[in-house]
């Protein structure tokens, strides 16, 4: 079936500015979430030396809890949003980041009452919350504006610069600290000028950006398939100068005319209609808890790979400056061999492999390496520090050439536009789940074993756990998740309402 995309100009320069668009807002994202794992080092030297230079646990845990929570509800707000509004909603979650990384980049402590991490926890829940809204939108955004040789290599390349956003928090920390080397090395209560410089430049790519988002048209498919209005579809798509075909016409006038599928009825009833079919259902069961179980393993190392790096003693220096230098280089180290790389292999095969062959894949190999990681643990920090280091970064490698990228994508892709951005949401959500599990559960989870307080003992036991959870993603996506490649979008729209409104439409018509 001919669709809104013509073949033979799968990328064009409005899809290139789309791509670019989106990608400036992941980038932040990226950046905002994970540049906690390399200032909360320089909170604990400022604020707690007390407390042996280091954040308590559970107010560390909350920290880093806070941004997934808000993202959680930003996931859902703005992804049924997105569906009932229209994805025109684009720029408001990109605003929303902007004020919460300035606001984080400034927090202070009160004299008496809440502390400086009291009021960074408040504004990263907003960060969160708008980095929430980001994920929904963006995909969709990105899914129906892309052609279908072509969608999941734009998805990915969207999704990769969560990798790039990750290295350049490492590379700003390593500068800065290089800047103010002598500084720290006088008084390391100058980190406290560092910390903040490394949230707040954070905001910089945002606001660069925030034009472009305010400023894109409404989707041809959400024009099309859901206002039924095809001049204003045809106004979208002629921005690339290409034709709607005749049998998507088509396609919406016959849904137009579905008295089921009218835009009249409220977004939430036609939600409910779609989901309660178990065929339906089953898919966004499995790329919820696909993401759910990814999650919780990539947030879990991810906002905690510097207590990898320090229980392992690659960043346990003399000095302070010593151990946060060690600790941004060997954050570039894992994300230069093994996420990034991850990303973009992603990148190259998924067109060629397929969505669900990679997850199954990325699965399968995180299973294995979070084992050998575990099982091997002692031997390995005790004998050779290098091939640790070496199969950590093997397993993130293979979390982003696999899940981490493909449950972005295909929720952006399997279902119908109506419920897309929603679905988006709630599959997402998900996964903030497993990641706020992480956050708040990490570090206690890794002091579980108190013979040794401090020294992260249960960490070997901790990495088995999320051995076990990887298989169960395993086996979710065996189970329940479908495969994309290579399949158009208005595939997703048929048999969009239950069997019995298709009776009583055949008869009436």
């Amino acid at each position: 079936m001919e669709t809104l995309e013509k073949k033979e100009k799968e990328i064009s320069w409005f899809k290139t500015r789309t791509l670019l668009t989106s990608s400036t807002g992941f980038f932040t994202d990226s950046y905002d979430i994970f540049i906690i794992n390399l200032v909360m080092p320089m909170i604990g030297f400022v604020y707690y030396s007390h407390n042996d230079n280091d954040v308590p646990a559970r107010i560390e845990g909350i920290v880093k809890g806070m941004a997934s929570a808000g993202t959680l509800i930003g996931h859902l707000v703005f992804g049924f949003l997105g569906d009932i509004c229209g994805r025109r909603i684009y720029g408001v979650e990109l605003l929303i980041i902007i004020i919460g990384t300035i606001n984080c980049a400034t927090a202070a402590s009160t004299v008496k009452g809440v502390s400086v991490l009291g009021f960074m926890g408040v504004w990263r829940f907003v960060l969160g919350f708008g980095i929430g809204g980001d994920y929904p939108i963006s995909a969709t955004i990105t899914s129906e504006w892309s052609s279908t040789r072509r969608r999941g290599m734009m998805i990915s390349l969207l999704f990769s610069m969560q990798g790039i956003g990750t290295l350049t928090a490492a590379i700003v920390t390593l500068i800065l600290l290089a800047i103010f080397k002598q500084a720290i090395i006088a008084d390391v209560k100058s980190l406290d000028y560092v910390w903040r410089l490394c949230i707040g430049l954070g905001a910089i790519p945002a606001v660069g950006s925030i034009y472009l988002r305010f400023t894109m048209p409404e989707s041809p498919r959400y024009s099309l398939n859901v206002n039924h209005d095809v001049e204003q579809a045809a106004a979208s798509i002629a921005i690339e100068g290409v034709m709607l075909q005749e049998a998507a016409i088509e396609a919406s006038k016959q849904r137009m005319f579905n008295p089921f599928d009218n835009q009249k009825l409220s977004h939430w009833a036609v939600f409910r209609a779609y989901f309660r079919q178990w065929k339906h259902f089953k898919v966004l069961l499995g790329t919820s808890l696909s993401w759910f179980f990814l999650d919780i393993a990539f947030y879990g190392l991810g906002l905690n790979n510097s207590y990898i790096l320090k229980a392992i003693g690659f960043s346990n220096k003399l000095t302070p400056f010593e151990t946060l230098w060690w600790n941004a280089l060997g954050q570039i180290i894992i994300n230069v061999l093994g996420s990034v790389p991850g990303y973009y292999l992603t990148v190259i095969f998924v067109e060629s492999w397929g969505r669900r062959t990679i997850q199954i894949m990325g699965f399968t190999m995180c299973t294995i390496l979070y084992i050998v990681l575990s099982t091997a643990y002692t031997q390995l920090r005790d004998n050779s520090i290098p091939a640790f280091i070496a199969i950590f970064t093997l397993a993130q490698l293979f979390q982003n050439f696999g899940a981490n990228t493909t449950t972005f994508i295909i929720p952006a892709e399997v279902f119908p536009t109506k419920v897309r951005s929603s679905a988006h949401g709630i599959s997402a959500a998900s996964g903030k789940v497993g990641a706020i599990i992480s956050a708040f559960a990490f570090n206690i989870l890794v002091e579980f074993n108190d013979t040794y307080p401090g020294e992260h003992a249960f960490l070997q036991e901790t990495l088995g756990i999320f051995a076990s959870i990887m298989f169960l993603g395993l086996v979710v996506t065996i189970l329940w998740v479908p495969e994309t490649k290579g399949k158009d979008l208005e595939e997703f729209e048929e048999d969009y309402v239950p069997s019995k409104y298709n009776v009583e439409l055949t008869r009436f018509y």
